[in-house]
């Protein structure tokens, strides 16, 4: 799946829209602590957080991932999307719950990250 269809299947407001659509999304994950994700954070990854500070895309782009979505009509902040835009980064905002944007992922065929355990 590229974030490009990601971006359809998900039914969200592309924030970024100057981004890569053409990069491959290889998994989904939804968490809000950073140092959780840091630790089990993969590139090409999809991350669904409501968190919407500097530190998130500074994750999103250390662990190289594709797209960082945000559930529930969140709003990214500026400095942010500026960031995120710098880094190249996707950024998703979506009316639905993580729950509903999990399971449209799943359905679809998008695998949780890979565990090491």
């Amino acid at each position: 799946m590229t974030i490009a269809e990601l971006t359809a299947l998900t039914r969200a407001v592309d924030v970024t829209p100057d981004t890569d659509k053409s990069r491959p999304v290889t998994c989904g994950y939804a968490c809000d602590l950073l140092s959780w994700v840091m630790a089990h954070g993969q590139s090409g990854m999809a991350w669904i957080t409501v968190q919407t500070h500097m530190n998130v895309i500074a994750v999103a782009a250390l662990m190289e991932m594709a797209a960082v979505i945000l559930p529930e009509g969140v709003h990214i902040e500026e400095a942010t999307l500026k960031k995120a835009i710098d880094e190249d980064i996707t950024v998703l905002e979506s009316d639905l719950t993580a729950y509903e944007l999990c399971a449209l992922l799943s359905a679809a065929g998008l695998p949780g990250h890979n565990r090491e355990d």
